[in-house]
């Protein structure tokens, strides 16, 4: 277990970063190199390494060499492993808005009953002084 707590970990660490995400992004088109993948940045292309180094870590990309080029791949199945692990959240945070639901919906029929209640005439009855009946 600890080494898919570790990898949870380098998953969620390389996503913190928005140009890590942009990048595996772009990846979702397809392969590309280093320097494809730096032109949208303001960044040297080593620092686009070592972002792809993070992101390798995590194994959220594979790197291959294609003559003199080094492409990098999506690998999508970290981010699977990601999402299940959020998806165990979903339940919790769904039963809660279920709850706010029904609050909000006693709140309403309260207030409902509420606004009835002074539309309708007080009943006839006796009043508190010398049993007098109230108009």
């Amino acid at each position: 277990m600890a080494v898919a707590a570790e990898q949870l970990d380098a998953v969620f660490g390389a996503l913190a970063d928005p140009t890590r995400r942009a990048i595996l992004a772009r990846l979702r088109r397809g392969e590309a190199t280093v320097g494809e993948l730096a032109a949208p940045f303001r960044v040297s292309q080593p620092a686009i390494s070592r972002h792809l180094k993070v992101l390798e870590h995590a194994g959220l990309i594979s790197r291959t060499q294609r003559a003199t080029a080094r492409l990098s791949h999506l690998r999508a199945e970290p981010l699977h492993e990601a999402t299940v692990w959020l998806a165990g959240y979903r339940e919790f945070w769904e039963e809660s808005y279920e709850r706010l639901d029904e609050l909000l919906a006693s709140m309403r029929e309260r207030e409902k009953d509420e606004e009835e209640d002074k539309g309708r005439p007080r009943a006839r009855g006796r009043s508190h002084r010398k049993g007098r009946r109230t108009p």
